[in-house]
């Protein structure tokens, strides 16, 4: 992992790459252009390079005091089971804005271990957490499942 660099700088991001990725995504199926652009423009994202190349992205949805969601973790084919996901998830743990924030959440089907790892689990109290999908989307991910 020693040819890989990890950064925070937005103009970097392959917005093309990150946008096929999530859009073959299963918790993302579909997803337009302008909504991923959107919700980088709205995140605290992390593009991880080899060669120049973009081979992973992550992003963290956050007020950077109380409360921080990870989401969109994605390592290209070619580069996975390296530690890369864990590597950007680590940069995000490790970064000054990140520490002391309260609560890290992240949603995921398949990768519980890894997470782990890096110790999210599963909610302490399950009973307070909610959520609200738009039917539209709960559909998409229906179909996906």
């Amino acid at each position: 992992m020693s040819d890989i660099e990890i950064s925070d700088d937005k103009d970097r991001l392959d917005i093309g790459r990150i946008h096929g990725w999530l859009a073959s995504s299963y918790w993302s199926p579909g997803i337009a252009r302008e909504r991923v652009e959107k919700a980088i423009a709205g995140s605290h994202c992390v593009g991880a390079y080899r060669d120049g190349r973009q081979v992973g992205f992550a992003r963290m949805i956050t007020d950077h005091a109380t409360f921080a969601w990870l989401a969109d973790v994605w390592v290209d084919e070619a580069g996975r089971g390296q530690g890369l996901g864990r590597a950007m998830v680590q940069w995000f743990l490790d970064h000054p804005d990140f520490q002391g924030i309260r609560r890290l959440a992240l949603s995921t089907r398949d990768a519980h271990g890894v997470y782990a790892k890096l110790g999210y689990h599963a909610p302490i109290r399950p009973d307070f957490y909610m959520e609200r999908i738009d039917p539209a989307f709960l559909n998409t991910l229906k179909n996906s499942a």
